[in-house]
């Protein structure tokens, strides 16, 4: 695994906030959560799906607590009403792009069929959840090419070492005008049962051409191929193992916003902006004996250093997305330009 220092945003000298990093500085420094793509770049096609896996066991019978926070609600996401109301989460997270939804829900239910059968019999039907965001600038988003055999590679793709940038569902995706794409950051935080994590993973599609700002305080400008309104979406999931339910999830989820506003967004009418926050420190059996379970979970006036780190890796993981993508070449000859390389040309 690479050392956090190594990081794409760290590696050009840019550092987001003063919570130390985990060893890799990604999502899955968090015990148990792993992250695979599958990535279409072919033709006019850019695209892919991601697939987060929060634990390796029956996420439906061993739930997870999850809230959800919707920053601005330009988006076509599936299953955050059922997170909303139940407060957890019962399969693997899928990003895409936006007419891949669809595709998503039904491999999601497949594999939990093929899991558990007696879904809809004795156990309940299940709640996919799915986000997106419009790949369309870069690739032919209206062929509809992603089928339910990506979704599963990208399923069956994960691991705890991924690569970020232009890869899965961040493949096709754009950013303050530059190439965007899939990124992740991670922050240890202490507490007096010892260290925890936090971590983030993002698919940036957001941010007006000329508004983002590093955090030296530069505000890097693309030279080509910009639009001129917000018109994009964020999806930001959020991972920790500190003990918590999901309305204490759900408002660290609503603090990946401050991230984005770290970076210039302002989170335009057009912009599908979606937090989505889970726990694995405790399982939630979907089966048991007695009426009640037992919980732990953090007291509130702790809550404040995982706000900061959510801010934090947010604003890192968009970072990081950006400058690992490199410049991008697609549908009717459109393009975008890669911040890593305006970093390397020393602009000021």
């Amino acid at each position: 695994m690479p050392s956090h220092s190594t990081s794409p945003a760290r590696a050009h000298g840019l550092q987001c906030g003063d919570l130390e990093p985990g060893p890799s500085n990604l999502i899955t420094d968090v015990a148990g959560v792993t992250v695979g793509h599958h990535t279409l770049q072919e033709g006019d096609f850019r695209t892919g799906f991601t697939a987060i896996l929060p634990h390796a066991g029956n996420l439906f019978l061993e739930k997870l607590p999850a809230g959800a926070d919707v920053i601005n609600g330009f988006g076509k996401s599936a299953g955050l009403v059922q997170v909303e109301e139940l407060g957890t989460l019962e399969t693997p997270i899928l990003l895409t792009n936006t007419f891949g939804v669809g595709t998503g829900i039904n491999a999601l239910i497949r594999r939990e069929l093929s899991i558990n059968p007696d879904i809809d019999r004795s156990g309940g039907t299940v709640n996919p959840v799915v986000m997106e965001c419009n790949d369309g600038y870069l690739s032919d988003i209206n062929a509809m090419v992603l089928n339910e055999a990506d979704a599963f590679a990208a399923l069956q793709a994960a691991s705890s070492d991924f690569e970020q940038g232009s890869v899965g569902a961040g493949t096709g995706i754009s950013a303050f005008g530059f190439k965007g794409g899939i990124g992740s950051a991670s922050r240890v935080i202490a507490f007096d049962r010892g260290e925890f994590t936090l971590g983030a993973l993002v698919q940036a599609n957001f941010g007006k051409p000329g508004d983002l700002t590093l955090p030296d305080g530069r505000k890097p400008r693309p030279s080509e191929g910009a639009q001129t309104l917000e018109r994009g979406s964020v999806i930001i999931v959020l991972a920790t193992d500190v003990p918590l339910e999901s309305r204490q999830l759900k408002r660290i989820a609503r603090r990946a916003a401050a991230g984005l506003g770290r970076l210039g967004a302002y989170y335009g009418n057009g912009s599908g902006d979606i937090a989505l926050a889970f726990s694995t420190a405790q399982r939630i059996p979907h089966f048991t004996d007695g009426d009640f379970i037992a919980r732990d979970v953090l007291r509130e006036d702790g809550i404040d250093v995982l706000f900061k780190a959510a801010a934090e890796t947010t604003q890192e993981a968009v970072l990081n997305a950006m400058i690992a993508s490199p410049q991008m070449h697609g549908f009717k000859g459109r393009s975008r330009p890669s911040l890593a390389d305006w970093l390397n040309a020393g602009k000021a």
